[in-house]
């Protein structure tokens, strides 16, 4: 008989099978979140290592920001894309140059984007051809241009800066653009920096297409449209070596930055010169992102036929003048002054260059041989864009280096233009210049000017321009003036005779300096007046409120027009030596250049200024032949002297006129054409009367008139 088991020993016999079966599966838990936890910190460390490659992409160093800028993923909520702005400054529209011209503009307005002209000009063919094609076209005058016409390219782009587009671009008005171009725009406009574009035309001397009436499409001889593929390869397959640098495209975007640090020197328009400075101004400034585009871009520009004797090139100016190298004189000497400190050689081959192969854009450096590919911003993510399929990114990378050699090297060497002239002869003498600038009736407006009247002489000139008085020059009396004046545009010559040993603080009234400078200008009226033309002389300290050519001069022959220099408010204003000499009118006649030589003759046997001469020979020692209170007559010669209405002519002594608070308003209350910046002593508190007073006309940083902008 079996005995019966013992059930209370069970579970105790139990016990140590369950421990061992807990113990076994708290093993395999323990070893599987072992496992896990490994598995963990694997997947942490590749999440690290990733987030660790993301932050250093996200933060790139300066280098890399400026050759590789982030796409911005925002699709713009305009469909039409950026508005654009194309400026040019054509020249008058006459023969195959303004036929050139009138296709060129075409192309642009056919350009599929909101673009709007905008055409630098004062010409009034450039207003009839805008006209022709309506609002979309504008004629932009409130510039600087020589006395030639020909425009100053800093004043250009700072005028540029008032107009409301999303990108500015600057285009030689001859150069065509083909619609790639909007769409390199288009592409370069969704980053989300600053950026600057330029690029080099191509220069042809074939094309068989012409364009549409509308600008939009270019056809064959038989009427049907030209795919812009083909339109590429005729224009590669006959491009010339481009030695016109002066016609590169340049455009940037409205950003939160200026284009450089710099300040734009007074280039005139035509030459290239200017091109390549702000090039380089803008790269060495690192504000944005600059591109060379000139290997997405097809635009282009024909080989004119029949080549003008310029040997500056590009922008000739007044069409009537044979003689055009006022502006190649002019640009190489701002190449010999600025050449050293601004051009570094154009180190330009550094900057990052803009490619499109098979539809998708490049962005190559070729210093360090880097390609950076990019898609299109719609469809990639950033990351996406730079981790391509291998073979995707070996297709991009050949197509990258066939568009490099066939685009060829681009040649942005100066060493030519920056040569600094020996000894630069201008063209233009006195002689020469008179009969330019001298209006219908003969009549001349002069002023005399040296160095340390630089900045009034500008503001002078500036404002006889503002008041579409173009018959002005200027003689120089040192080389600096005659140097600075030929930068700023200016009508100048050089007196040779003039005294060379002028003080820069130390010439004003009553010095010895004073006193030799003024005898030059009796003596230069003179030399103009045997020339048979009439004279408006006129110090630069004096500040013009409108044109007293038609009252000056309608006293008629033998009659010479001065303002009193007399200071009291009553009595006769032709008190012994109160004949201003800073400001009066001769006619061309015999009276006149009798009477003159005269002066001259006196002046030059005075110890004192040219002043004191006018008086005593035309009104006597002490006034012996005054005639009432506002005249004299020298019976010798038979001239008479009337001395202006000093409401009209005020001096800077008279009514209290410059201590005024609001000067201009008080004089324009009086009526008065002038007032002379005279009566006090020192050119440094001159300047700070006259700036302080609001009768200033002249940017002196930016060397720009400030009176076009009114």
């Amino acid at each position: 008989m079996k005995p019966k088991p013992n059930t209370a020993a069970a579970p105790i016999r139990a016990i140590p099978q369950f421990f061992i079966h807990l113990l076994r599966h708290s093993t395999r838990m323990k070893s599987k979140a072992a496992e896990a936890g490994l598995w963990s910190i694997w997947l942490s460390g590749l999440m690290l290592v990733a987030l660790s490659l993301y932050a250093t992409h996200k933060l790139p160093s300066a280098k890399d920001r400026i050759k590789s800028p982030s796409l911005n993923r925002k699709v713009s909520a305009d469909r039409a894309g950026p508005s654009i702005a194309i400026f040019a400054a054509p020249e008058p529209f006459a023969g195959s140059v303004g036929a050139a011209q009138r296709i060129a503009i075409r192309s642009w307005l056919g350009l599929p984007s909101r673009v709007t002209v905008v055409l630098f000009s004062r010409h009034e063919s450039v207003v009839a051809f805008a006209a022709e094609l309506g609002p979309r076209v504008l004629v932009e005058p409130n510039i600087d241009f020589t006395f030639l016409g020909i425009p100053f390219f800093h004043s250009m782009v700072a005028r540029s800066q008032e107009f409301a587009s999303d990108i500015c671009v600057f285009v030689h008005p001859k150069t065509i653009l083909l619609t790639n171009f909007v769409s390199a725009l288009n592409f370069v406009h969704e980053l989300d920096c600053d950026w600057f574009l330029f690029a080099s035309p191509h220069n042809l001397s074939y094309f068989p297409f012409y364009l549409d009436k509308d600008g939009k499409h270019w056809l064959r001889e038989d009427g049907k449209r030209v795919k812009m593929k083909e339109l590429q390869e005729v224009i590669t397959q006959n491009s010339q070596p481009n030695n016109n640098e002066g016609r590169l495209i340049m455009a940037w975007n409205r950003g939160d930055f200026p284009l450089h640090t710099g300040t734009l020197p007074p280039f005139l328009y035509g030459k290239g010169i200017h091109n390549h400075w702000v090039i380089n101004e803008v790269a060495s400034s690192e504000l944005r992102f600059v591109l060379d585009a000139s290997w997405s871009i097809s635009s282009f520009y024909m080989t004119d036929p029949t080549p003008r004797s310029n040997k500056c090139g590009g922008w000739s100016g007044d069409p009537s003048i044979e003689e055009r190298s006022w502006e190649c004189a002019g640009n190489s000497l701002l190449g010999a002054l600025y050449g050293s400190s601004l051009f570094h050689e154009a180190k330009h081959s550094s900057l990052v260059k803009l490619l499109r192969c098979n539809g998708t854009y490049l962005f190559a450096d070729t210093s360090d041989n880097i390609v950076h590919i990019f898609g299109n911003a719609k469809a990639f993510g950033l990351l996406e864009r730079r981790i391509l399929h291998f073979w995707r990114k070996k297709k991009l990378a050949a197509c990258a280096r066939d568009v490099n050699s066939s685009h060829g090297v681009f040649n942005w060497s100066l060493k030519d233009q920056l040569k600094p002239s020996v000894g630069l002869d201008y063209p233009f003498t006195l002689e020469s210049l008179l009969s330019i600038i001298a209006d219908k009736n003969r009549t001349i407006v002069l002023g005399v000017a040296g160095f340390s009247y630089k900045d009034m002489l500008m503001s002078w000139a500036c404002r006889l321009r503002g008041l579409k008085m173009t018959n002005f020059i200027v003689c120089a009396l040192d080389d600096e003036t005659y140097e600075f004046s030929v930068l700023q545009g200016l009508p100048v010559f050089r007196d040779s005779s003039a005294p060379n040993d002028t003080s820069f603080d130390d010439c004003h009234f009553g010095t010895k300096c004073f006193q030799r400078v003024t005898k030059v200008k009796s003596r230069i009226v003179l030399e103009i007046l045997k020339l048979g033309y009439s004279v408006l002389l006129s110090d630069v300290d004096v500040y013009w409120f409108k044109d007293p050519l038609p009252l000056v001069s309608s006293f008629g022959p033998a009659v010479l027009v001065a303002q009193s220099d007399e200071f009291n408010t009553t009595g006769p204003i032709n008190m012994p030596r109160r004949l201003n000499s800073g400001f009066y009118f001769a006619h061309s006649d015999v009276s006149t250049i009798a009477a003159l030589e005269k002066v001259v003759k006196h002046a030059a046997n005075s110890g004192l200024s040219e002043q004191p001469s006018f008086y005593d020979t035309l009104c006597g020692l002490g006034g012996s032949n005054r005639l009432g209170d506002n005249a004299c007559f020298e019976s010798e010669t038979n001239l008479t002297v009337h001395f202006l209405d000093r409401n009209l002519f005020p001096n800077g002594a008279y009514g209290g006129l410059w201590e005024e608070r609001d000067v201009r308003e008080a004089c324009l209350k009086k009526g008065c054409f002038i007032l002379h910046n005279n009566w006090i002593s020192g050119r440094r508190k001159k300047l700070e009367r006259q700036v302080l007073s609001g009768l200033w006309e002249y940017d002196i940083g930016t060397r720009r008139c400030l009176l076009s902008w009114h």
